[in-house]
């Protein structure tokens, strides 16, 4: 009776190893680090909190996805002698979470890191367009309105040399159609344009941290075509961490697409 008794005690016993423990433990920390990333961000778009406030909720949740994915690791492999494999699913559910939580964030500083503290980038530094309609929308912005000048333009032309004027083959009015229907089809908000003076302002939108990111493009009539002229610049951060000049290119690649902006126009 003993030893039927003690048979049936084993899987109950098998359930609360040490290894379990660990790794149920690891693969929680991850999961709710993962939750705390997202509402980082997602608290920062929603007013909730100041974004340095979800800059630093991402920096202790990162940490503890670190955590919980070497914990999760630890525990899967105190485990791998049970052959159980919902031990190892648990386990590696962690380790992903944890990576990818801690990973993020770290990639974002690592990038940080190598880039120089602007947060303006232009294709024109000599005479960067000016914003107009949309000064209305920057009364809480923390950064100018008014380009940084030679400081900036000497680290932009070392860090982003790919950044110019694009040149195009054909009149300014289908330029600025092009790059009003590009803007568009970017999911830019237009806030006002201009076809009589080339000039069209827009508001770009992060998607997880909802950061408000000021652009104008600039066309304007050359001697065998047109001249395509863009700024973009954060309202808040003293580096944009690229995405400024990032934005910049995919628009600038885009524009010079065959085929794109052949349709619909803003008619003003």
């Amino acid at each position: 009776m003993n030893a039927q008794q003690e048979i049936l005690r084993q899987p109950v016993l098998s359930h609360g190893t040490m290894a379990d423990r660990i790794t149920e433990a690891g693969c929680g920390l991850a999961i709710l680090a993962g939750i705390a990333a997202a509402f980082s961000g997602l608290g920062t778009k929603w007013g909730w909190w100041y974004f340095m406030s979800g800059f630093s909720l991402l920096k202790v949740a990162a940490i503890s996805g670190g955590i919980g994915a070497v914990l999760s690791l630890v525990g899967g492999v105190m485990a791998k002698h049970e052959h159980r494999g919902s031990i190892f699913f648990i386990a590696a559910a962690g380790i992903l979470v944890g990576l990818l939580t801690f990973g993020i964030p770290m990639s974002w500083a690592y990038r940080a890191g190598k880039m120089p503290m602007i947060h303006d980038i232009t294709t024109d530094m000599t005479n960067p367009p000016q914003f107009k309609a949309i000064m209305q929308f920057r009364n809480s912005a923390e950064n100018p309105s008014t380009y940084g000048g030679q400081k900036t333009a000497a680290q932009q032309a070392s860090a982003y040399p790919d950044i110019r004027p694009l040149m195009l083959p054909m009149t300014r009015q289908t330029a600025f159609d092009r790059a009003f229907l590009t803007a568009k089809n970017m999911g830019w908000r237009i806030v006002d344009s201009s076809r009589r003076e080339g000039r069209i302002e827009a508001i770009a939108t992060t998607f997880w941290f909802g950061f408000k990111d000021d652009i104008i493009v600039r066309v304007t009539p050359v001697v065998d075509g047109s001249k395509v002229d863009v700024r973009s610049t954060s309202r808040v951060g003293l580096s944009d961490i690229g995405t400024n000049a990032k934005r910049i290119r995919t628009f600038l690649k885009k524009m010079n697409e065959p085929g794109e902006g052949s349709s619909e126009s803003p008619g003003y």
